[in-house]
């Protein structure tokens, strides 16, 4: 066997900013835990020691030192208790009620009495889409979304997926900015597809390619209500950094230096996205820069990523595949 035809391995952590281990496996964070949670426990010990028979002390103990074993150890979604315990708790004291304004909610008057708290502003981290698809952030910066295909990167022989993950290295070891590769999995609906060949099937010429297409309708109807179907998305957001050396106040003074330096920044992720795309498509992976229409849809779904995503057929004149010259 050639070393070509060698199986190609490599493990690499899922996450790459995991903390270090210190003693036995544990981190500083939980060791701090664990620490923290003997010396409650011996406290709680030595306080009650003498005025409490023994099991009561130990049944006192034992649950403070089993709470505090959970919170260093257990892990729930790739993330520890007590962080998850701070999350719930600062979602807890978030606002449950939001509006769209610019400006903070006003209290109703003093005459008017309502119940609970006032709903709080929505500030969503997207300020805007341009005309050019870039995103302007609210911090400052803009960026700009790519959709992307996948390949069948099992299928391919050891050599070809040596060249692809190659590659896939140089581009990402040529990034000089933010990137985030979003991989996400949304249930589909075939229904409006099959109604949409229904529709149509009697338009055509043959009876035969009538029947074929009523059934094949009948098929997707069939399919869609025994199994879960689901479609995959790859979304790649690239940044820019250029604002961020110009957040200082004076910079920001006047509108005409805020709207030059998001300009530029537009600018600059624009041309980052470009060469992505060229360098994903060397890889044959379908690739393009979504434009203000694709950029707001991606955003709307966003809000709402359990709901069902429609398909709909091609028309009758629209183009079904092209053939791009790179």
């Amino acid at each position: 066997m050639s070393s070509h035809d060698q199986s190609l391995s490599a493990k690499i952590p899922a996450d790459v900013e995991r903390p270090d281990k210190i003693i036995y496996g544990l981190t500083a964070r939980q060791l701090a835990i664990l620490a923290a949670t003997a010396a409650v426990a011996l406290w709680l010990y030595m306080a009650a020691d003498g005025r409490l028979p023994f099991p009561l002390l130990i049944a006192l103990v034992l649950p403070v030192v089993a709470v505090g074993i959970v919170l260093a150890v257990a892990r729930r979604d790739g993330m520890s208790l007590d962080r998850l315990a701070l999350a719930a708790l600062a979602h807890a004291r978030l606002p449950a009620a939001r509006v769209a304004v610019q400006e903070a909610v006003q209290p109703p008057p003093s005459w008017c009495r309502i119940r609970g708290r006032l709903p709080a502003p929505l500030r969503l981290p997207v300020r805007a889409v341009r005309e050019d698809g870039a995103m302007e952030l609210a911090d400052g910066r803009t960026a700009v979304i790519i959709r992307a295909g996948t390949l069948p990167f099992g299928l391919r022989t050891t050599g070809e997926q040596a060249a692809l993950v190659a590659a896939f290295g140089r581009w990402l070891n040529s990034l000089d900015a933010p990137v985030q590769i979003l991989i996400q999995a949304r249930p589909v609906d075939l229904s409006g597809l099959a109604a949409a060949i229904i529709e149509t099937a009697g338009d055509l010429p043959d009876p035969a390619l009538e029947q074929a297409a009523r059934d094949h309708a009948a098929f997707l109807d069939e399919l869609g209500a025994a199994h879960d179907l689901l479609v995959r998305e790859v979304l790649i957001v690239i940044g820019d950094t250029t604002n961020q050396q110009q957040a200082g106040p004076r910079l920001w003074r006047r509108a005409g230096r805020q709207r030059a330096a998001r300009d530029a920044g537009a600018a600059v992720a624009l041309r980052r996205a470009d060469e992505a795309v060229r360098s994903l498509r060397a890889l044959g992976i379908a690739a393009e820069v979504l434009d203000a229409a694709a950029c707001a849809g991606v955003l709307a779904e966003s809000l709402s990523p359990n709901e069902c995503l429609p398909v709909d057929n091609a028309g009758p004149g629209e183009v079904i595949t092209a053939k791009e010259d790179l």
